[in-house]
């Protein structure tokens, strides 16, 4: 081995450059041009969806978010979660970040909304077929795989800058977990269910809806679990492109060097992200025999 590397070391090893980049740069400077009207439509379409969202969650007093998350929370599980819940909203508005992290909540909700819209077809479509399963699974794992700063540039060069890319960007990022946990809950529903349905004169839709969906519903909620952590988990790197929320009060006690602040908008960002989970976690298990702690 030693001998073959001296010899090899004798040639000229250097290759050509291929440039995949300006092939890339070809193909985004097409669908500028020719996709801007669809392209625009995107953009107004989740503009208001988001600003919709938005000043819901600013329109309604922060007493009465606080009261009714804390209730839904101690509803789905336990006191100690609506505790938690009440909790954590009390601490966002305390620091005074209510109107930030209701825009955070605003533009992670959104994201999750089309994630879920986009993700369980695709997770059921992907569930009936092994051939399809084996072409988008290594394309699932090349999503999960690349840097969540990565996603930011093709949503930029198409969206511009602002809350819309940022959105795009939450959704690719997030999307892959919600598709696998689908196509796993829906194989992973026993035979002799789905053939006693079929027994029973069941269709393929009355199947899927009414026996499928419900004993997989708990693995997709997994799936929607994970995706939802993972949007939280873009809200710093999406203010690098005009996300705004706490995800902008980070990146600016950053650049000024202010440690309290910082922790104020980090301390924020934790309180959405345990509400969120324990919330996404609850709606998993509804419809399932839950056993109470004694309190």
């Amino acid at each position: 081995m030693v001998v073959a590397a001296v010899a090899l070391r004798q040639f000229d090893l250097s290759t050509p450059r291929v440039p995949i980049g300006g092939g890339v740069e070809v193909a985004i400077d097409w669908a500028i041009i020719n996709l801007s009207p669809v392209l625009e439509t995107i953009k107004l379409g989740l503009t208001r969806v988001f600003k919709v969202m938005e000043n819901f969650l600013l329109w309604v007093p922060w007493p009465v978010w606080v009261v009714l998350m804390g209730l839904l929370g101690r509803r789905l599980t336990s006191l100690r979660t609506g505790l938690l819940v009440g909790g954590g909203l009390l601490v966002i508005q305390f620091v005074g970040l209510w109107a930030e992290a209701m825009s955070t909540v605003a533009l992670v909700s959104t994201a999750m909304i089309l994630t879920v819209i986009i993700s369980v077809p695709i997770g059921v479509i992907t569930s009936r077929s092994d051939r399809l399963e084996g072409v988008i699974r290594p394309i699932l794992d090349a999503m999960q795989t690349i840097p969540a700063m990565v996603y930011l540039i093709p949503a930029v060069m198409l969206l511009g800058v602002g809350k819309v890319p940022a959105i795009a960007a939450t959704l690719i990022f997030a999307i892959p977990p919600a598709i696998r946990l689908t196509n796993l809950g829906l194989r992973q529903v026993p035979v002799e269910v789905k053939e006693a349905a079929r027994a029973f004169g069941a269709s393929n839709w009355q199947l899927l809806i009414k026996v499928e969906m419900p004993m997989a519903l708990r693995t997709i909620m997994a799936g929607v679990n994970q995706s939802t952590m993972m949007a939280v988990s873009m809200i710093v790197i999406a203010a690098f492109i005009g996300a705004g929320g706490l995800g902008y009060s980070v990146l600016f006690a950053l650049n000024r060097v202010k440690i309290g602040m910082g922790f104020e908008a980090g301390l924020s960002i934790l309180a959405i992200a345990i509400i969120l989970d324990r919330l996404t976690q609850a709606l998993g298990k509804i419809g399932q025999p839950v056993v109470r702690r004694s309190e």
